[in-house]
Formats: structure tokens, C-alpha cells, sequence
């Protein structure tokens, strides 16, 4: 009997999915072919007919909201509305949330994942290079014109964003990963020209962003 329409997509992302919680809790190196079919019910032998190989997989995980249109690992009470012309507060906001902190296995893989990319081969840099890119792109839309160059300001606050959480997930003691993360926001912010609300302090309309509160 064959297969739906659709299957075959639907189990490629199922692998993806499955790849993406497992490389960002244990690292590529730790994670078996069996460990990932596993994780999405499936079984080892039906891989290789979706991917090459681990590795070829692996640069299908770097993808992230930035990039993936149906990346589905939103944090619980955090939105970003990449369509906004405010959206780069939002992204500030969501990537430095409580939220992304506690949610390991469902991080963006630009903080999960730079070791394991950067001992890598071209292919995983470009798929990474591409997402860091994609989200400095969105913070620079929702930036004036006054000051230094945006996309200079953007790339810097993207850093902070993706570095701050490293730094933080790298910490024991919780109240000084919070207060790094809290002060790597104030500073990306303040780069952007926007209030600790994720208004501007220009007088542009408050960016519709929904997150807890640290």
C-alpha cells in the first residue's frame, strides 16, 4: 500500500527534529545514527535513505527560525514576528529569554552548536555563517540611520545574543548567568536604540514582543 502524499517530507522532518534535540543536549560527536532514528520512531535501517550520511544531516539541524520557515521550537511565551519592522527587539528579547536558557534541546543551534561547526568543514560554516547573517539582517531592519553603520551595530548585537548565551548555559551558578544575560540584553538594546520594553527611544511604536520576564 502506498505511502500519503506528504510522507516522505513529514519523516525527513520527523529525523530532523529528533537530530536537532539530540546534537544540542549532547554534541554531534556523542550522537549515534540509532540514537536519532530512535528519537523519531523510526528505525536505523530507513536513514540512508533520506541522508547521506550523520554529517549530511547535521547541516539540515543548523537551521533556525531565522532561516527555517517550519522550525517549530518557538520557546513556550515567546514570540517573534519576523515580518515586523520592529522585529528586532523582539529577537533580542526572545534569544536572551529565560526561555532559550532552560530549553537546551531546543536552542538555536548558532549557541548549542559553534564548537562542534567550527571543527567542521565548509558546509556546516556557510549553513551557520547564513543564520548568524539572517538574524544581524533582522535586527538591522528595526534600526535608524543615525549613528555608527546598522549592519556594524546589528552584527555586534548579534554576538552579544549568541555569545551571552553560550556564556551563560557555561555557568553554574544561575544568578550570575541571569544577571549576563540580562546585562548582554541591555547592551544589544541600547545598540539598537530600543528601551529595556523594546520600545524605541526614537519614538517609533513599542515592538509587539511577548516574553516572560527574567
Amino acid at each position: 500500500m502506498p505511502y500519503p502524499a506528504g510522507h516522505r517530507a513529514e519523516t525527513r522532518g520527523k529525523i530532523i527534529q529528533s537530530a536537532r534535540r539530540l546534537f544540542n543536549r549532547h554534541g554531534f560527536e556523542n550522537v549515534s545514527v540509532k540514537q536519532i532514528m530512535s528519537g523519531a520512531g523510526l528505525t536505523h535501517g530507513g536513514f540512508y535513505s533520506y541522508f547521506k550520511s550523520k554529517s549530511d544531516l547535521y547541516t539540515e539541524v543548523l537551521g533556525c527560525f531565522f532561516t527555517d520557515p517550519n522550525w517549530k521550537s518557538c520557546w513556550e511565551g515567546v514570540h517573534v514576528d519576523l515580518s515586523s519592522t520592529d522585529v528586532g527587539p523582539q529577537v533580542v528579547r526572545a534569544y536572551l529569554s529565560p526561555q532559550h536558557f532552560e530549553d537546551v534541546e531546543n536552542s538555536c543551534p548558532m549557541v548549542a552548536l559553534p564548537t562542534d561547526v567550527a571543527r567542521s568543514g565548509k558546509k556546516p560554516k556557510r549553513v551557520f555563517q547564513a543564520v548568524f547573517n539572517a538574524m544581524v539582517s533582522a535586527l538591522e531592519r528595526s534600526m535608524f540611520e543615525d549613528g555608527p553603520p546598522r549592519r556594524t551595530m546589528a552584527q555586534a548585537m548579534g554576538a552579544l545574543c549568541v555569545g551571552g548565551m553560550v556564556v551563560a548555559r557555561a555557568m553554574v551558578d544561575r544568578t550570575l548567568a541571569d544577571e549576563l544575560r540580562s546585562a548582554c540584553m541591555a547592551v544589544a538594546l541600547g545598540l539598537g536604540g530600543w528601551d529595556q520594553n523594546g520600545e524605541s527611544k526614537h519614538g517609533k511604536l513599542k515592538a509587539p514582543v511577548r516574553v516572560a520576564a527574567s
